[in-house]
């Protein structure tokens, strides 16, 4: 056990670390600062710009910065459900795979270009080479950069300044943040065995006499986009799991830390832009405080095991099943959380195989968003939060409700409030369909509270943008594709819009001077209200669902 607990702790040390640096690094980049990277990447951007005719320096509405996203996300997403179609005829199909149904095409389309990556298939067996690489290694960067843009632009705005434009705010993503750091742990990762070829997959024969088809393919790239976008799609059916994605120890470490460095680094990065890091530093440690509590349950979960097995071998061992023994029980929990509270998806070992705590825990994760949440959007939810609580806490004390010198009226409380009911309409009200007609839609492998789990499970993960499963379900159907589709389009773009709106709300307001009655929200007490409103919102909304599921599998197994 101990050996596992300072895995965990090494970790986070190191992440720890990684954050002042990141989101510094992240500020300079968004403020157009100087960079060590400014004179390789300077004119390679002026040239982008120029050929696609963006005027770098036009800045964008609210308005008009939600409908370039939406536009551009359109145009990628008909490109690539394109490629889907036409796959048999494009080269770079070694193993000659047909096109898949239009409804998986649509679907696969629809989770990437929503920084999703919810995979209803197996990589290997449904699409080519070229449409790995062409087209969800295309979206891997430009969803994730989309992310990143939506909330440097909703900082921009709650802080005073414009918005931005949409179009620089996605190169410099790319450029600058996905692209280098993508390119150097793609090398790292080749190093360590990680596959990068277009060579057809390998056919072997067996120690007893059977042959065996080995698949490969260009894995490295494809892997280190994966996480550090928070993309979380894999190329080969079991994900991280699989050797060729996540061979040993170090590259567990190196994807476990791209997954995590720009969520927890763009608190920081908030700091620095809106000249506060004692603020930064304190959402920081709050958010920490509770995916610590959600790693260390889950942990305790899977090291004391099953309690069915246990007694019928008459043996206390962890709980194995469904984990790679490479990475063992304590491995596998943090990268559960991690993979979860960042709305990467990515996963090291199968969901469906955690204790009831882990289960409680993951969707816990689900449906906060926050710890430590999507690419990008994630911050802009907690900042969703910390506005709620000032609005909350102003009222309750009698002081006007101010966040960063700018009042919070009407328009403020709905356009949160929409962003924060989106997602419990996205999960409920499928959930509640599919497991009403259990026998026709849901394709349920465990019966009881599990299979609740399951199905609420594959919304929440849609709907939050995550794409992991409890995979025991069968959920490549027509009625799964096309649920889970709508829950990815009203998960992902209703609350962009209303981000985006809200911050050009926020911006155009009057600054009000700071007086001894200000509320300020850069205090240990304001922080741990925030943790407090956090929370109740939360077990307010899912509790019944949670009590339904995980809490009532624990109770059961535990009785």
């Amino acid at each position: 056990m101990i050996q596992g607990l300072i895995q965990i702790g090494f970790t986070l040390l190191i992440l720890i670390i990684i954050v002042p640096i990141f989101g510094n690094y992240m500020a300079k980049v968004y403020l157009r600062e100087k960079t060590i990277l400014d004179s390789l990447l300077s004119p390679i951007e002026k040239l982008i710009y120029a050929l696609s005719g963006v005027r770098s320096q036009r800045e964008m509405t609210g308005w008009q910065y939600a409908k370039n996203v939406i536009f551009s996300n359109l145009v990628m997403g008909i490109f690539v459900f394109l490629i889907f179609s036409f796959q048999a005829i494009l080269p770079l199909n070694p193993t000659e795979l047909a096109a898949p149904t239009w409804d998986l095409a649509l679907h696969t389309a629809i989770s990437f270009i929503t920084n999703t990556n919810q995979q209803h298939y197996s990589g290997e067996t449904t699409y080519s080479y070229a449409s790995q690489m062409l087209a969800l290694g295309f979206l891997m960067f430009t969803s994730a950069g989309t992310g990143l843009a939506v909330a440097i632009a909703f900082i921009r705005g709650l802080t005073g300044r414009s918005l931005g434009n949409f179009y620089v705010d996605l190169t410099r993503s790319i450029t600058r943040i996905l692209l280098p750091i993508s390119l150097i742990s793609a090398i790292i990762l080749l190093s360590q065995g990680v596959p990068e070829t277009l060579a057809p997959p390998v056919s072997l024969t067996t120690l007893d006499g059977a042959t065996q088809i080995i698949a490969r393919g260009p894995v490295a790239h494809f892997e280190s986009i994966k996480e550090l976008g928070e993309n979380g799609g894999g190329f080969f059916g079991i994900n991280s799991s699989h050797p060729f994605e996540n061979p040993n120890g170090l590259t567990n470490l190196i994807e476990t830390l791209l997954m995590l460095s720009i969520p927890t680094s763009l608190i920081y990065t908030y700091g620095v832009i809106m000249g506060n890091k004692k603020q930064a530093w304190l959402l920081f440690w709050m958010v920490f405080i509770i995916y610590i509590f959600l790693v260390g349950i889950t942990a305790i979960g899977e090291y004391q095991g099953n309690p069915l097995i246990n007694n019928l071998l008459n043996t206390s061992q962890p709980n194995l099943e469904g984990k790679e023994i490479r990475f063992g029980w304590a491995q596998t929990a943090l990268w559960a959380i991690s993979t979860t509270g960042t709305m990467c998806g990515a996963v090291n070992g199968m969901h469906d195989s955690l204790m009831p705590l882990g289960g409680f825990s993951t969707l816990f994760n689900l449906f906060l968003q926050i710890i430590w949440g999507g690419q990008g959007t994630g911050t802009a939810y907690l900042f969703i939060f910390l506005i709620l609580t000032v609005f909350l806490t102003g009222l309750m004390v009698g002081r006007s409700p101010e966040f960063l010198g700018r009042k919070i009226e009407k328009r403020e409380i709905v356009l949160a409030s929409v962003i924060l009911l989106v997602h419990p309409f996205a999960i409920l009200i499928p959930g509640a369909i599919t497991l009403a007609f259990p026998e026709i839609l849901s394709g349920i492998s465990n019966s009881g509270f599990h299979g609740i789990s399951q199905v609420i499970y594959e919304y929440a993960s849609a709907a939050a943008n995550n794409g992991s499963g409890f995979e025991g379900l069968g959920d490549n159907t027509l009625w799964w594709n096309l649920t889970t589709s709508v829950a990815l389009l009203f998960g992902r773009y209703i609350p962009i819009i209303a981000l985006l709106l809200l911050a050009e709300s926020m911006r155009q307001k009057q600054p009000v001077p700071e007086t001894r009655g200000t509320l300020r929200t850069d205090t240990g007490l304001f922080t741990g209200v925030t943790a407090g409103v956090i929370l109740i919102l939360g077990a307010l909304t899912f509790l019944p669902v949670l009590a339904s599921g995980p809490i009532a599998e624990a109770l059961k197994l535990a009785s």
